[in-house]
């Protein structure tokens, strides 16, 4: 190990110590290593591709050439908003840390439960798209007695791995980012060679579902990008195990969500132009992206690019349980989570919060079991973990016009903060009340619950106990 390496792991572990906590983690990861991590989780091959049909038949092709670059921008302006924050304080759980040292230990204690819940269904819906697809490409049907198992071994393997590999989980999140950039270029260059192409003017076509008006439908379909831009905060959650993290973790989450914006918008408007009858793929049954492969580039080419789909999947379900046990590991370690003692362990032989791994595992199981359909998991999942990153964002804003709160880490936004703060917080109000609207009123409903619970645990129980994170401002 050279000087300065060890130099940086020093400053590291001293800046930790600052912050309130020992180095117990280990800290190994570069800055491509913590972009990859987030790029992974968003995943273009999967949130975009699962959630195609949706977006297509509420929204139509308009959908894809207009309402994935308008999620880009208003994403851009969250994650900016949070990598900021994730420079000034750069921990695990650390959403949680920012909207307690912000606003009082009651935020945090929110804040940590909503990232929580929204974190066990990203988990839940990605590897569940991922056993769908498999399904599918075994020649089984698509219902949930063939699924939930193939679902169940495939967050198997995501536990084991992140339990025994730390080192080896590093690796192949690197492998999975490059994995989802040649993934993309194959299947766009392939489209673009061999398929059938509609004119430019088809990006403007407009289809609708909702039954309640074509702008109505665009607004609901809008849910297939919200939903691939999620889970970039990961990049804030493995701070302790990067290095440099204040300015290596916040490059991450903006460059995470700004390099899938302009990979995805390229996959597709290249899909979608190869759509060769509009009508006819709506109503045709099972997944719109998979049928214009299979149309556009015939049954052998087809299922090999759907294969490699089904890869990128596996790897975003992987970098979702390595961010949600962070989360878990962090709220344990401060007392907030029932069990916390057991949760907040790390394992002696591979430096890997390994009791919160599997809880983050067990938890998507039941989130998968009660969801039933894929798009409840996405939106109950998406409008969670927003709620999650308004909360530190608007108490920042607060804290910042009160004075109370100055500090800032080498990436920041100067005088333009506030304005993009604003903004980031205006879309996260938008999106929370579009995907609780029909068809997604179970998300709305449980969402909904689940305040009620967490409000009636904190008055009731917790705000008495509850210390809060250890960070001293």
């Amino acid at each position: 190990m050279s000087q300065s390496h060890e130099e940086q792991l020093e400053r590291d572990r001293q800046q930790l110590h600052k912050l309130g906590y020992a180095q117990q983690l280990f800290r190994d990861m570069g800055g491509f290593s913590n972009f990859a991590l987030s790029f992974s989780i968003i995943s273009i091959l999967t949130g975009a591709v699962t959630l195609y049909g949706h977006g297509l038949g509420f929204g139509g092709p308009l959908v894809m050439s207009v309402g994935w670059p308008l999620v880009t921008l208003m994403t851009l302006a969250v994650a900016a908003s949070l990598a900021e924050l994730a420079s000034a304080y750069p921990t695990a759980g650390a959403l949680y840390h920012w909207a307690a040292l912000l606003g009082g230990r009651g935020w945090g204690f929110l804040t940590a439960w909503l990232n929580t819940i929204g974190q066990f269904a990203i988990t839940a819906g990605i590897d569940y798209a991922c056993a769908e697809f498999v399904a599918v490409m075994l020649g089984l049907p698509a219902d949930r007695v063939y699924v939930l198992p193939i679902f169940a071994a495939i967050l198997l393997s995501h536990g084991v791995l992140n339990h025994v590999g730390v080192r080896a989980v590093n690796v192949l999140n690197w492998l999975s980012s490059w994995y989802h950039i040649a993934g993309v270029a194959l299947m766009v260059g392939a489209l673009v060679v061999l398929a059938p192409r509609q004119d430019a003017g088809f990006l403007l076509s407009k289809t609708t579902a909702s039954g309640h008006g074509y702008f109505y439908g665009f607004l609901v379909g809008l849910l297939q990008a919200q939903w691939t831009f999620t889970g970039y905060d990961a990049s804030a959650h493995v701070g302790e195990e990067t290095l440099d993290p204040s300015r290596n973790a916040p490059w991450g989450i903006f460059l995470s969500v700004a390099v899938s914006g302009v990979i995805g918008y390229a996959m597709l408007l290249a899909v979608t132009l190869a759509i060769p009858d509009l009508p006819a793929l709506l109503a045709g049954g099972g997944n719109p992206f998979v049928r214009v492969l299979e149309l556009g580039l015939g049954d052998r080419l087809g299922a090999a690019l759907t294969w490699m789909t089904i890869g990128a999947m596996w790897f975003c379900g992987l970098s979702s349980v390595t961010s949600n046990s962070r989360m878990l590991f962090a709220f344990a370690r401060d007392g907030g989570l029932p069990g916390s003692t057991l949760f907040a362990r790390v394992s002696p032989t591979f430096k890997s919060p390994h009791a919160a791994i599997w809880l983050a595992c067990g938890m998507a199981l039941v989130v998968a079991v009660w969801g039933k359909v894929l798009s409840a998991m996405s939106a109950l999942s998406t409008i969670a973990l927003y709620a999650s990153y308004a909360l530190p964002i608007a108490l920042g804003v607060r804290a910042r016009l009160r004075g109370t709160w100055s500090t800032r880490g080498p990436w920041h936004l100067g005088r333009w903060s506030t304005i993009v703060n604003v903004i980031a917080l205006v879309w996260v109000a938008i999106i929370t009340v579009l995907f609780v609207l029909p068809p997604n009123l179970l998300t709305g409903q449980t969402f909904g619950v689940c305040i009620v619970l967490l409000y009636a645990y904190w008055t009731l129980y917790m705000r008495r106990r509850f210390k809060g994170p250890r960070i001293n401002a």
